[in-house]
């Protein structure tokens, strides 16, 4: 059985794949925020709906053969449904499709032990020896989680057990609502359809981790007490839905007209990062080996993307947005490589 990094960790599958924040004033899609008396700041932004073309596609050349890349965002707006004519006619020709790089952690439990696992995993999600998160974050941090949490997801009494990083992500995920904003839904079901209608698969680009003992990782995880990435997450995922949800909604409208230059200009925020660390710098992580992923998972696609270049006549991919531009991301690295790279028009 294959599972998400986190799902084996905590069965939430939560944070496996990063959120792209935009770094950016946006003063032309929105009114200035202003506070309440809770010092909350209000967010009157402008989320686009209805049909959207997205962004245009990278293109990657090794002679005559082509890659190209759609570069991807999350959140996006909840209204807009996705049409893209390029996209559209690329899957039409394409002769394979890479997925999103990602992790995936081989467990070989089977369907009845995925079963016998899960309450230990439900249990590995909650904080340890039964407290809540005014027993484990300090009282500051813990006022300005009252505040958000009241507002956004009301008399949610549950969520004060989970783990500071879960509780803060479920957060951002109701706050995300509120603004107009999704998880997921619009990119995805555009491509699947395209696939089905040529009865194609993508080619898988996980970095595959094997987890010989997911019971003792569980056990391990249940015992792991807060640490500073922790409380580093926590805080700066409350910074984003107190004052950043303008500029996050600011870079999804940017992706759904296409505003490219908009789009490229914000760079992967500290908080992301921090929340990174939370999750891989554990010790139930290091006993296993699970270090310098982001590293490894573009390794691995690197592999995968030059060998299905170096073969096809056309291929499609999809990678988020950050992943491209960031001056060692994926683009960069196949340029010093030596192929030729064309930004969209």
């Amino acid at each position: 059985m294959r599972l998400p990094l986190y799902g084996v960790l905590c069965c939430l599958s939560l944070l496996i794949a990063p959120i792209s924040v935009v770094a950016q004033e946006a003063a032309a899609v929105m009114d200035p925020p202003s506070a309440d008396a809770e010092g909350v700041i209000d967010m009157d932004a402008v989320v686009v709906a209805g049909v959207q073309p997205g962004p245009g596609l990278w293109k990657v050349r090794h002679g005559d053969h082509l890659l190209y890349i759609l570069g991807t965002q999350s959140p996006l707006p909840k209204n807009m449904t996705w049409r893209s004519d390029d996209v559209t006619q690329v899957l039409q020709l394409t002769d394979e499709v890479l997925g999103s790089p990602n992790v995936t952690v081989d467990a070989d439990v089977g369907f009845f032990g995925r079963l016998t696992l899960l309450p230990s995993a439900l249990k590995a999600s909650k904080n340890p020896d039964g407290q809540k998160l005014q027993d484990v974050l300090p009282a500051d941090v813990y006022a300005r989680w009252s505040v958000l949490k009241r507002r956004y997801m009301g008399r949610d009494g549950g969520v004060e057990k989970k783990r500071p990083v879960i509780a803060a992500y479920q957060l951002y995920i109701e706050a995300l609502s509120d603004t107009g904003l999704r998880e997921g839904g619009v990119i995805g079901p555009v491509i699947d359809a395209a696939l089905k209608q040529r009865k194609m698969k993508r080619t898988p680009t996980s970095l595959k981790i094997k987890l010989d003992d997911p019971r003792s990782a569980l056990a391990d995880f249940r015992n792991e007490t807060l640490k500073p990435e922790d409380l580093a997450c926590f805080s700066k995922t409350l910074d984003v839905i107190e004052s950043d949800l303008p500029q996050v909604a600011a870079r999804a409208n940017a992706w759904a007209v296409g505003d490219w230059p908009a789009l490229r200009s914000g760079a992967r925020q500290d908080w992301q990062q921090a929340c990174a660390s939370a999750w891989f710098n554990t010790e139930t992580a290091r006993k296993r080996g699970i270090s310098d992923i982001e590293v490894r998972m573009q390794k691995h696609w690197m592999e995968i993307a030059e060998g299905s270049l170096r073969k096809n006549r056309i291929t499609f991919a999809t990678l988020p947005v950050w992943q491209l531009v960031k001056p060692d991301g994926y683009l960069a690295a196949l340029q010093a490589k030596g192929y030729e790279v064309e930004a969209p028009e």
